[in-house]
């Protein structure tokens, strides 16, 4: 859905495309054997490939060579058979050796798609330019001393991902649609984690506005955007700038900018450079990376299933709602939880307990799915017993409690706490004439018409039998008795 802005002149449409970093997830990096894990002590993980040392040799890791297969095969791109990793040369403290390792011309994944949903329901699809891998820099530290900037190496060489797109994209929530998607497909695959607040998923945006059906305008770049909210900030902040310094009379620069969220706004980085300036060549220390059809095939028969066919399957086969797919197949961890319990239980009431009592738990305790005290086996034990009538919603939901906050299974709290339902149509009518038997006067009353009387009925019985008689059984027997 494009979203127009509102100007001075009349109203202008905004046109995005989206270069997102996809950190791959790998134990070391994309060129050397030097860890890639997260957070260690600063420059404690490089290689002296990494520190830019004369001599040293790249060699591919070919889990991101997968890693990138398998998110173009999810893209519905192509692949390509050979791809050629080029030297992008610029000079930045945190990169030392002058340039970086990528991909350019021929990259390992070409021409794609992805479908987003938007929120009025309809569905847009964005097209991907392509996919290559290249390798990270390091990170330059400007808050650690007033007068020096101190380089951290742990990140350089760690293999990433790239993904354009097309300039398809026209509002800041057809962004967020579709970061989010991207998001959700690289963990499903197990290539990236997403964690965009460490940077291992961070998108720069690439910016212009133009009048409806006019000719592209002039482009900035917003780099390094690490958050799905501060995109769209960042979005709504770069579109107003540009239509106001177009209707002031002032020309766009083609620049690259970064995005202040603590002010909200967008400032000046550099000038924008275009893809000659990095002179771009082949590495003459790696040879083409060639692939074959049988191998791709390998890899695709590794792939999990999506979350747009789990969505699917989990309408058209469990019964399950749209919302009730979207919530649960939205991340893996919980669509494997529901997936297990409703394998013994019915899955549309297991659905509304992993969506209500479950994830109410989870977001109270701080915990992912993973985590959870309660096992899904444990879940679906409780909700045959629901479905069995051995107990009641709210029974189920006392019992829940316990279960989770002391780790019991369900048959055991269930029998600890005495929640059992009596069932049984002859324990149920014994209670029924006794309650009719000790209130002559209200069985006359309904009997001449006063109908609400029946939950007085039901009351009286349920109180008898301490709360533990099936109030569906109670209700059936009592109208039973009551119109003979």
């Amino acid at each position: 859905m494009s979203t127009l802005i509102e100007g001075r002149e009349g109203q202008w449409e905004l046109v995005i495309g989206l270069e997102t970093h996809a950190q791959v997830t790998s134990e070391a990096k994309l060129f050397s054997g030097a860890s890639a894990s997260f957070g260690a002590k600063p420059n404690s993980h490089v290689s002296f490939l990494d520190a830019g040392m004369p001599g040293m040799l790249p060699v591919i890791n070919q889990r991101c060579v997968e890693a990138a297969v398998m998110t173009g095969i999810a893209l519905n791109a192509e692949i390509n058979l050979v791809s050629i990793f080029d030297r992008k040369n610029y000079f930045y403290p945190d990169l030392p050796l002058g340039y970086q390792i990528s991909q350019f011309s021929d990259p390992i994944v070409g021409e794609g798609w992805l479908d987003i949903e938007l929120d009025e329901g309809s569905t847009k699809r964005v097209g991907i330019t392509r996919l290559h891998l290249e390798q990270d820099a390091g990170k330059s530290l400007h808050d650690q001393d007033p007068f020096r900037t101190f380089i951290d190496l742990n990140r350089a060489g760690v293999g990433l991902m790239e993904i354009v797109t097309e300039p398809d994209i026209h509002s800041a929530d057809e962004a967020a649609a579709y970061v989010t998607k991207l998001r959700e497909i690289l963990r499903y695959l197990g290539v990236c984690d997403g964690n965009m607040e460490e940077g291992s998923l961070r998108c720069d945006i690439n910016i212009s506005v133009r009048k409806p059906g006019g000719a592209l305008g002039t482009r900035t770049e917003i780099k390094n955007v690490n958050s799905i909210r501060f995109m769209r900030e960042a979005i709504a902040f770069e579109a107003r700038r540009q239509v106001e310094i177009i209707e002031d009379g002032g020309d766009i620069d083609q620049e690259t900018r970064l995005f202040d969220p603590d002010r909200g706004e967008t400032r000046s980085m550099r000038s924008k450079e275009d893809s000659h300036d990095y002179r771009y060549f082949p590495d003459p220390d790696l040879p083409p990376l060639v692939l074959d059809t049988n191998y791709i095939a390998e890899i695709k028969s590794r792939m999990p299933e999506l979350p747009d066919a789990k969505r699917s399957r989990f309408v058209n086969e469990l019964g399950l709602t749209e919302y009730d797919a979207n919530v649960i197949a939205a991340d893996k961890s919980s669509a494997a939880y529901f997936e297990k319990a409703a394998e013994k239980a019915e899955p549309k009431l297991v659905a509304n307990w992993v969506m209500g009592e479950v994830f109410g738990r989870l977001n109270k305790d701080g915990l992912s799915i993973v985590e959870a005290n309660v096992a899904p086996e444990e879940l679906a034990a409780l909700v045959v017993m629901i479905q069995d009538g051995k107990i009641s919603g709210r029974q189920a939901k006392e019992a829940f409690e316990k279960m989770w906050s002391e780790g019991m299974g369900a048959l055991a709290v269930i029998q600890e706490l005495g929640l059992e339902q009596i069932s049984d149509d002859g324990a149920i009518k014994e209670m029924v004439a006794s309650v009719i038997s000790a209130n002559p006067d209200k069985v006359a009353e309904f009997k001449a018409g006063k109908t609400q009387l029946l939950g007085f009925f039901v009351g009286q019985v349920m109180k008898a039998s301490k709360g533990k008689a099936n109030p569906k059984a109670v209700n059936a027997i009592l109208q039973e008795i009551l119109g003979q």
